[in-house]
C-alpha cells in the first residue's frame, strides 16, 4: 500500500467517523412514532455495515452472480474463471447452494461472510486474486424465502457482496419477480450488467437499458456467449470480443485500486437511500401529525371558549356587589373634591338615613324597629360575601361538559392512531384521564379567581381615577351649581344693590323667591342623579368588559399545559426529528457528494427516485 493511498484511506475513516457520530447521536433519542422507529432501525443496519468497512478496506470485493433460472450464471463463472468450477445448465437451476471461489493463498476471517452458508472452492485463477466470486442460486426458484430455499440463502449472503453482475437473457430481462429482488439486493452493491447466450439470442441491450433506467444506473450493458469462451481459453485461442471487453473491464474496475471507490460509493449510496426512503415515510407521516396537532388545537380552543362563556355567566352573578367594591376603591382613590362627595354621599346614603331615624326616634320600639333594619342590611350584606365566595368555588368544576371531553378523546384517539403515534394501553377511560388533568388545573385555579378579581377592581380603580378623568368629572359636575351660584349672586349684588346704585337700574329688582330655589334644588338632584347614572355606567361598562378579558384569561391560564400534554411533546417531538433528519441528509448527501467518483462506469440503484 502507498503512502498516498494510506492517507486516503484515513481520512475517509475520519470523515465516516464523524458522520456515523452524527447519525448515532440521532438514534439515541427514543421515538414512539411508527415511521422514525422503523427508520432508525433500518439505519443501525446500514450503520453496522459501515461500520465493518474499517476491516475491509482492503480486502478483495465480493462479487456475486445474480440472475434468474437457466440465464447462464455458472457459465458465465467458467468463462471468467477459464475452468469448469460450477455446473451449468440452460433449462434448470444447478446452483444449489453458493459457491465462494477465491484464491487459495487468501485469508476469508476479514470478508465478513458466514462459511457455513456457502460451499468454498479455492482455486489458483489470476481474476481471484482481486476479487471473491459466488455463484449464487436462482431467486425464482421459490415463491417464499422459508428457511433453507434457494431464496433465503440468497438473501443471506448478498447484504456481503460489493458488486452484484447482475446476468440475464432475452427471455428473462423483463422479469418483475427478478427485478423485485434485484431492489432489494442492489442497495449498496455496484452492478455488471450481462446478456449471455449472445449465440442463441437476439441483442436486447438497448431495449433492456430503457427498461432498467427507471430504477437503476445501467451506463454499460455486456453481451458474451460464455460457452463459447471458455471452450476458446480452453483450446488457447482467443476469446470473442465481447467476452473480451468484460474481462477487460472486470480487471480495470475490480482491481486492488478500485475496492475504495467502490465501496465508499456504495455505502454513501446506500445511506443516502435508506435516508430517502425514510424521508418519504416521514413526508407522508407528517401531515397526519399535523392533524392532529391542529385537531388538538381546534379542541382546546372550543373548550376555552366554552369555559370562557361559562365562567362570564358565573362572575357576573356577583356583579352588583363587585361594582360597589369598585365604586369603594374609586370613591378612596378620587381624594377630596367635589365629585367624590357625591359619590361618598351616594355610598352612604343608607347609613346616612339611618342616623337621620335614629334622631327622629322618640320611643325605643321605633329605636328597635331602626336597629333591625339596620341589621337587616348587614346580613344582606354579610350573605352576598358568602355567595361571592361560593360563586367562586363553583367556577373551579365549571367550564367543560363531559360530552365535550367525550368527543374530545374519541377524536383525538382516531387521529393519533392515523398519525402512527402509538395508543398505550390505558387503565382507565380517556374521560377519566381529563377529568384527572382538569382536577390537577384547578388546585391553583381556585385561588386565581379571587386574586384576579382584586387585581382586576384595583386597576380599574386607577384608570377610573387618573388626574384626566378626575379634573373632567369634577368641571362637568360643577357647571350646575356654578350656574345656580352666578345666578343667585348677580340677583343679591348687582340686580338688588349695585345695578340701582350705578343708575344701570331705576328700581331695586326682588330677591329671588321659593318659586326659583325649589327648581333649583330639584334640578340640582336631577344633576347629581345624572352624573350618579353615567358614572355607574361606566363604571359597570368596564367590570363586564374586565370580568369578560378575565375569564378569557382564566380559561386559557387553565388549559395552558393543554388537555393532552404528553400528546403534544411527542407531537412536538416529531416535527423536531423531521429536522434533524433533514440535516442528516443533507450531512450523507454532502459526504456522497465529497467522495463522488465520476471515473466509476459502474451501474447502480437510482437514489433520486
Amino acid at each position: 500500500m502507498t503512502i498516498g493511498h494510506e492517507r486516503t484511506q484515513l481520512a475517509l475513516l475520519r470523515e465516516l467517523d464523524e458522520l456515523l457520530l452524527q447519525i448515532q447521536q440521532w438514534q439515541q433519542v427514543d421515538m414512539t412514532w411508527q415511521p422514525a422507529a422503523l427508520l432508525r432501525r433500518n439505519v443501525a443496519a446500514v450503520t453496522e455495515r459501515v461500520r465493518t468497512l474499517r476491516v475491509r478496506l482492503d480486502a478483495p470485493l465480493v462479487v456475486a452472480t445474480f440472475g434468474g433460472t437457466g440465464t447462464g450464471k455458472s457459465s458465465l463463472v467458467n468463462a471468467l474463471l477459464g475452468e469448469e468450477v460450477s455446473h451449468s445448465g440452460r433449462e434448470r437451476p444447478t446452483t444449489r447452494q453458493p459457491v465462494l471461489l477465491v484464491h487459495q493463498d487468501l485469508d476469508l476471517q476479514g470478508t465478513g461472510l458466514d462459511l457455513a452458508d456457502v460451499q468454498v472452492s479455492r482455486l489458483d485463477a489470476p481474476l481471484l486474486r482481486d476479487i471473491l466470486l459466488v455463484d449464487c442460486p436462482d431467486p425464482d426458484t421459490s415463491g417464499q424465502a422459508d428457511p433453507g430455499s434457494n431464496l433465503a440463502m440468497l438473501r443471506r449472503i448478498l447484504p456481503h457482496c460489493d458488486v452484484l453482475l447482475y446476468v440475464s437473457t432475452q427471455q428473462k430481462y423483463r422479469s418483475d419477480r427478478i427485478s423485485e429482488e434485484l431492489l432489494q439486493a442492489a442497495g449498496g452493491c455496484r452492478l455488471i450488467f450481462v446478456q449471455t447466450h449472445a449465440d442463441l439470442d437476439t441483442d436486447i441491450r438497448e431495449d433492456w437499458q430503457r427498461h432498467l433506467s427507471e430504477r437503476f444506473e445501467a451506463p454499460r450493458i455486456f453481451l458474451v456467449d460464455s460457452r463459447q469462451a471458455l471452450l476458446d481459453q480452453r483450446e488457447g485461442r482467443p476469446v470473442v470480443a465481447g467476452f473480451a471487453e468484460l474481462q477487460e473491464f472486470l480487471r480495470q474496475q475490480l482491481g486492488s485500486t478500485r475496492r475504495l471507490a467502490i465501496r465508499r460509493a456504495s455505502l454513501t449510496d446506500l445511506l443516502d437511500q435508506v435516508f430517502a426512503e425514510g424521508q418519504r415515510s416521514y413526508d407522508e407521516g407528517l401531515p397526519r401529525v399535523q392533524r392532529l396537532r391542529q385537531a388538538m388545537q381546534e379542541l382546546q380552543e372550543q373548550l376555552r371558549a366554552e369555559m370562557s362563556s361559562t365562567l362570564t355567566r358565573e362572575l357576573l352573578q356577583n356583579r352588583g356587589l363587585w361594582e360597589r367594591r369598585l365604586a369603594a376603591a374609586v370613591v378612596d382613590r378620587w381624594g377630596l373634591s367635589p365629585f367624590s362627595a357625591l359619590l361618598r354621599l351616594s355610598s352612604g346614603l343608607g347609613g346616612l338615613l339611618t342616623s337621620l331615624s335614629l334622631l327622629r326616634a322618640r320611643s325605643s320600639v321605633q329605636m328597635a324597629l331602626i336597629g333591625a333594619a339596620q341589621g337587616a342590611r348587614w346580613l344582606k350584606g354579610l350573605r352576598e360575601e358568602q355567595a361571592e365566595g361560593e360563586s367562586i368555588s363553583r367556577l373551579s368544576s365549571l367550564g367543560i361538559p363531559d360530552h365535550l371531553l367525550q368527543e374530545a378523546s374519541l377524536k383525538i384517539s382516531r387521529y393519533r392512531a392515523e398519525a402512527g403515534l402509538p395508543v398505550e394501553q390505558e387503565q382507565q377511560p380517556a374521560l377519566m384521564r381529563l377529568r384527572e388533568q382538569l382536577v390537577r388545573m384547578e388546585d391553583s385555579f381556585l385561588g386565581d379567581v379571587g386574586q384576579e378579581v382584586e387585581r382586576q377592581i384595583s386597576r380599574l380603580a386607577e384608570r377610573m381615577t387618573s388626574p384626566a378623568r378626575r379634573w373632567l368629572a369634577d368641571l362637568v359636575f360643577l357647571l350646575y351649581p356654578l350656574f345656580v351660584i352666578v345666578r343667585m349672586g348677580h340677583n343679591f349684588f348687582w340686580e338688588t344693590c349695585l345695578a340701582p346704585l350705578l343708575g344701570r337700574s331705576s328700581v331695586a329688582a326682588p330677591l329671588l323667591t321659593v318659586e326659583f330655589y325649589i327648581p333649583a334644588v330639584f334640578f340640582l338632584l336631577v344633576w347629581c342623579g345624572l352624573g350618579l347614572f353615567i358614572f355607574a355606567a361606566g363604571l359597570r361598562r368596564r367590570l363586564q368588559s374586565a370580568i369578560q378579558d378575565l375569564a378569557d384569561r382564566l380559561a386559557e391560564g387553565q388549559l395552558a399545559e393543554g388537555l393532552f400534554p404528553q400528546l403534544e411533546q411527542q407531537c412536538e417531538q416529531v416535527q423536531r426529528d423531521a429536522q434533524r433528519l433533514q440535516s442528516l441528509q443533507a450531512s450523507v448527501a454532502g459526504f456522497r457528494r465529497h467522495l463522488s467518483d465520476s471515473e466509476l462506469p459502474l451501474g447502480a440503484l437510482r437514489t433520486d427516485q
